[in-house]
């Protein structure tokens, strides 16, 4: 085994965090400082192209590499092999759903969702062809296979029952800066966005998955048949296929509806924490984070009753049939003139995103990793 100043040296597939990290990218970067700061693995980012959070990498004790390549797929099944042959690599985390089929060192993949497969309609056909043809091959020889819910869990077990053994459930954390905002804070924000009274809010990569044209029907019926609706923000960059939505949002502005787009870090959390309620209907999910950044700003959230979101959410907020507007409607109804449900809704949020921490899901990484190292690094072994 290769060791670096007494530790075992990991090397993570990091082409996620090329561009601006959203979805995987802000797990693997979370995942990265949190086993950084824990010291008890060395983490080497590896990619085909230099990263766009490369001095915050650094600064966290990460160390990085570019091995150029034409492509992302093309650098992790030719080239990233022949870098892994090296003495120094003792095994390969792969938090981006697959690994190079031929693999020098033991491996370990985190699967956050199947969607590629399951609702193939809801990515893009260069996501599905760079992640299903290597995925039977990646889930036939990783030594661990780390999900990031039960619900993941179940899924990959029905589609390959064959890697039961080796799936491993690991929460993704909350990052600390989600939390309650002060009253003072959350007016301002509030007076600056041209909502003193609040907003409901939603916050996520605009794409078919999300959901967001059952949000717009159930919040346009809300405004067109009540003078005290909630006005709606919405934040996060365009995905694929929206086109339709965005021309319905800019129809929708005069009515009270507010595109953000995309946020600075900092502004995001400000958005958040000054939310009335927080609307998340998606389809499907591996594991939800804006929900649970959401309720750990102590947002009452309501969410879709779908794959992970109710493992995530329970009984700290309202759950609906994301296909059904009407429901949705009814939800935000019942919070907005429940003000004690909203608050209940409030602090049962933020008491139970506390079990979701990166130290706690570096920590369980590191336990994979180190087992995996105790063996012989054969499927299975441990």
């Amino acid at each position: 085994m290769a060791h670096s100043e007494g530790k075992p040296t990991i090397a993570v597939d990091v082409r996620s965090l090329v561009g601006i990290p959203t979805g995987i990218g802000v797990f693997t970067l979370s995942m990265l400082k949190a086993l950084a700061d824990r010291g008890v693995v060395r983490c080497i980012g590896m990619a085909h192209r230099d990263l766009s959070r490369t001095e915050e990498l650094q600064r966290a004790g990460v160390d990085l590499e570019a091995q150029a390549a034409p492509s992302g797929v093309w650098w992790q099944q030719l080239v990233l092999p022949r870098r892994l042959a090296g003495s120094d690599i003792d095994l390969l985390w792969s938090p981006l759903l697959t690994l190079p089929v031929r693999n020098p060192v033991p491996g370990v993949v985190t699967i956050h969702d199947l969607t590629p497969l399951l609702l193939p309609e809801a990515h893009r056909l260069k996501v599905r062809l760079s992640f299903l043809p290597f995925l039977a091959s990646t889930l036939g020889k990783a030594q661990r296979v780390a999900v990031d819910s039960k619900a993941t869990a179940a899924d990959v077990k029905a589609r390959f029952p064959s890697c039961q053994s080796r799936i491993q459930v690991v929460y993704p954390g909350v990052d600390p800066v989600f939390e309650p905002g002060t009253s003072e804070a959350n007016s301002t924000t509030r007076e600056e966005l041209g909502y003193p009274h609040g907003y409901l809010l939603f916050s996520g990569t605009l794409e078919p998955r999300k959901n967001l044209s059952t949000l717009l029907d159930a919040w346009e019926d809300l405004v067109r048949t009540s003078s005290e609706a909630l006005p709606l923000v919405i934040t996060g960059p365009y995905g694929w296929k929206s086109r339709k939505l965005a021309s319905r949002i800019q129809q929708l502005e005069p009515l009270g509806l507010s595109y953000l787009g995309r946020l600075p870090r900092a502004r995001q959390v400000q958005v958040m924490q000054a939310a009335s309620i927080f609307v998340y209907p998606s389809l499907y999910e591996g594991f939800g984070l804006p929900a649970a950044e959401a309720m750990a700003c102590g947002i009452p959230t309501i969410a879709s009753d779908r794959s992970s979101l109710p493992e995530v959410v329970g009984d700290a907020g309202l759950l609906i049939d994301p296909g059904d507007g009407h429901q949705l409607r009814d939800a935000i109804v019942k919070i907005a003139d429940d003000k004690t449900l909203a608050s209940e809704l409030g602090e049962r949020g933020r008491e139970r995103v506390r079990r979701f921490s990166w130290q706690k899901a570096a920590r369980e990484m590191e336990e994979i990793f180190l087992e995996i190292l105790a063996h012989d690094g054969r499927p299975g072994a441990g």
